[in-house]
């Protein structure tokens, strides 16, 4: 009987809730519930697949591509300057196509090897050769680097593919003195305290003497060579290239470095003095290997590598 009351006095003390109160209550635990499973759905999603496309890799902004090639022979030879004349030049060194002597033209280069990564460069490039004392010294790093660096930004994008068989003569090898060239320097590898020269400088131990020269980019659009071998191509003026040479080509920049160091008195090269330094170049990239550079390195201002790639 007390137990009885107790109850109906319960349900008595208890006020009812209108159904309105019903209905909200109800919707709330539903979206509740529902959130709770999108939750639980969304941590068990699957991993990425390893096979999906990855984000494009970050590019570096330097309009750039280049070629390793290292030494391969020597010859007191040089098929631009004197042509079919085997024995009238000085002393060169040899890099990229292992066919090149006196008698070398864009057929006959066409058929030879390379030292050069990548392979598909067939071109020449030669050097006076360097010696320490007597002895002669060959270069241990070689590259050769194509660059748009030297005109403006709206002209590298304008920069067309350096012609099949081009020949271009870059330095003074009959200068007289430092300032008869001013287009080959000297230093010293990872030694900045050491200031640039157009002669040789005193590398410390350890270090290495590096040879470093620009070419000309900036060509008539005609001649794949001149009488003076140079006449056909010029440097830029202000950040683009002068009327009489309107083509803007890639830049070659010829870096070298010998394993040698100490007193400069001790070297000099097949032309004489460090400034007589000098670079000879002969194109024989295939016309397709070189536009592809030239379009996704050169004008979309990209450095790339010696497979062409960013």
């Amino acid at each position: 009987m007390l137990f009885r009351n107790r109850r109906t006095t319960e349900r008595r003390g208890r006020r009812a809730l209108p159904p309105w109160r019903y209905r909200i209550a109800g919707l709330a635990a539903a979206a509740l519930a529902l959130s709770f499973l999108q939750t639980n759905v969304g941590s068990a999603a699957p991993a990425p697949s390893a096979n999906a496309p990855e984000a494009a890799a970050d590019v570096v902004r330097v309009a750039e591509f280049l070629a390793e090639c290292p030494y391969n022979h020597r010859g007191p030879n040089d098929p631009i300057i004197f042509p079919g004349l085997p024995g009238a030049s000085h002393m060169h060194s040899f890099f990229g196509n292992d066919s090149t002597d006196a008698h070398s033209d864009l057929t006959s280069l066409e058929q030879g090897g390379t030292t050069c990564s990548p392979v598909t460069d067939l071109s020449s490039y030669w050097v006076p050769t360097l010696y320490d004392g007597d002895k002669e010294v060959e270069p241990t790093g070689t590259t050769f680097y194509y660059l748009g660096e030297g005109v403006r930004d709206d002209v590298i994008r304008t920069i067309q593919p350096l012609p099949r068989g081009l020949r271009i003569v870059a330095g003074n090898a009959v200068a007289t003195g430092p300032e008869d060239n001013t287009i080959s320097r000297w230093s010293c590898l990872h030694h900045g305290e050491v200031d640039p020269s157009h002669d040789f400088v005193h590398c410390p131990e350890g270090s290495m003497l590096e040879s470093y020269m620009d070419f000309p980019q900036c060509w008539n659009g005609t001649d794949l060579d001149s009488a003076d071998h140079k006449s056909h191509m010029a440097y830029p003026v202000d950040g683009a290239c002068p009327s009489t040479h309107p083509v803007a080509v890639p830049k070659l920049r010829q870096v070298l470095r010998y394993p040698v160091n100490g007193d400069p008195a001790r070297f000099r090269l097949a032309s004489g003095p460090g400034y007589t330094m000098h670079g000879d170049f002969f194109n024989v990239w295939p016309e397709a290997e070189m536009a592809q550079r030239v379009r996704d390195c050169i004008n979309a201002i990209v450095k790339c590598g010696a497979d062409g790639r960013p």
